[in-house]
């Protein structure tokens, strides 16, 4: 059975409110946690970024090799990741193709889960184009061979918070 410390912790999006409070509890945990982000720097001023059981790997997850690289190793996925942008269809479409390519990389990697943060709504007719996407970046997520947990949110605020 696989303890605590079996396999790192992947963390898309911890540049972010969300998964830059996960971080710290996933090392409170035990864990050894993996950060991507497409600007390591971004992350070097994080509290936590000394840890010396913190990775912190630069990637573009809209790249799958290197993604897939990044997730080498790791048996969970968390997936934080997504545009804040309010109007508009092309953020739909970026959310749509950074899902895919997550979702192949975690397969490739052989990542055992993706855990993805949403939100809360309705379904179908008549929601948000940006709930819209979460929702369709959950069904892409899903559609792949790696077991998707989701957590559905309302809106975050918090000290710090967009």
């Amino acid at each position: 059975m696989e303890g605590v410390n079996d396999g790192a912790i992947l963390v898309t999006g911890a540049t972010g409110y969300v998964g830059g409070r996960l971080v710290p509890r996933l090392l409170e945990a035990g864990y050894r946690v993996r950060c991507v982000a497409r600007s390591a720097p971004k992350l070097a001023a994080r509290p936590w970024a000394g840890d010396p059981r913190v990775e912190i790997v630069e990637a573009d997850l809209a790249d799958t090799e290197a993604t897939e690289s990044a997730m080498r190793g790791c048996r969970v996925a968390y997936y934080l990741v997504h545009s804040m942008v309010a109007t508009g269809s092309s953020y739909a479409e970026a959310d749509r193709r950074l899902a895919e390519c997550f979702a192949r990389a975690a397969a490739r990697a052989r990542v055992s889960r993706i855990i993805y943060l949403g939100g809360l709504g309705e379904q179908g007719q008549g929601l948000s184009e940006h709930l819209s996407s979460r929702r369709e970046v959950e069904a892409v997520l899903a559609a792949g061979p790696v077991p998707v947990t989701v957590l559905r949110a309302a809106m975050i605020i918090g000290s710090g918070s967009a």
